[in-house]
This record gives structure tokens, sequence and C-alpha cells, in this order.
């Protein structure tokens, strides 16, 4: 997007511009660690952190042919890795139950429909949960995070057409879980 590369430069000018990009980011960059972590709220914002001091320290280093979104979100994807295999190193039990899975569907006014979106957010969430992590990245992206191929490429690091696999196999997997879960659960 123009307008983000507008940013990067201003940015780069001024420091105290880099605030408009954190701003413009936060909200989704932590939405998306949360979806594909097993991290406590006050954890993504932790990590979310990390990633904005990470992304202005290499800020320079920019590619503006390519998309600042895209960029961005492989920084967050690596960090969401990194803290994943620090917690599991230091032995640490993944909590599953700490993500928020009211994040996944937003909530209406109308109370009926907001109440129906909420288990259904539970619902795909816990289906979600167990799902393989790499499958769980491409459906937050492609499905959550309305990312297109070409950007999942990007912020994953793999051919695109590893990326049209990945979601097919992550998609037959989803569906396979949603069969074999008891929706009644979360009634």
């Amino acid at each position: 997007m123009k307008e983000d590369t507008i940013l990067v430069a201003l940015s780069l000018e001024d420091s105290k511009n880099y605030a408009a990009i954190v701003e413009k980011y936060e909200r989704q960059l932590l939405r998306y660690l949360l979806r594909i972590s097993d991290i406590s709220r006050e954890e993504g914002e932790d990590l979310l952190q990390n990633v904005f001091l990470k992304a202005y320290q290499n800020l320079r280093d920019f590619d503006t042919s390519l998309k600042f979104s895209s960029w961005i979100y492989r920084i967050a994807h690596n960090e969401a890795i990194s803290a994943w295999r620090r917690r599991s190193s230091r032995g640490e039990e993944i909590n599953l139950e700490s993500m928020e899975a009211t994040q996944l569907l937003q909530f209406t006014l109308d109370i009926p429909i907001a109440i129906d979106e909420k288990f259904l957010a539970e619902f795909v969430h816990k289906i979600l949960e167990k799902i393989p992590q790499k499958y769980r990245e491409v459906l937050v992206l492609r499905y959550l995070e309305s990312k297109d191929y070409s950007e999942i490429s990007d912020i994953l690091c793999c051919p695109m057409g590893s990326v049209a696999t990945l979601v097919s196999r992550a998609k037959k997997i989803f569906c396979s879980k949603t069969e074999k879960a008891d929706f009644s659960k979360f009634l």
C-alpha cells in the first residue's frame, strides 16, 4: 500500500511518526498473535511490543516494493514461533485455554445473534486448537485475517503453491475435526 510506504518514509525521517504505524497495526497484529499462539492477552501484548520494536529496528531494511503488512506480519509470525520455542524449551505447559476465543467473531448489538456468535467462536476456537500449528496459521491468515495467497506466501516464506496446498489440507482437517466434534458442548 502506498500509505504504508509513506508512513515508513516518515518514520525513518522522524521516529515520532512510527506511532502511526503502531496505531494502524496493533489491533490486527495482536488478534493474529492470539489466534495462532497459545498465550494470554497480556503475553500477546508483550509479544506485540517485541514485534513493533523489531520492525522499527529493521525499518531501513524494508523493501518498499513489497507490502508492508506482509513484512510486519512475518515479523509477528517469527516472534510467535520464537516465544513458543522459548516456552517449550523451558518446559512450560502450553495453555490453549488462555487464548481469547471471543475475538474470533465480533459481537453485534443484537443479543441473540451475539450469543450465537460467542458459541460459534468458542466452537471454532476449540477446533483450531486441535489442528497442527502450520495448518492453524494458514486458516487464521486466510479466513480470519483475510490475507490472499500472495500475502500468506510472504508471511510464511513459502511458495504460493505450497500455500494453496496448506490451505486445502487445513480445510480438510478442519472439516474432519468439525464433523467429529460435539457441538452440543457449546450450547
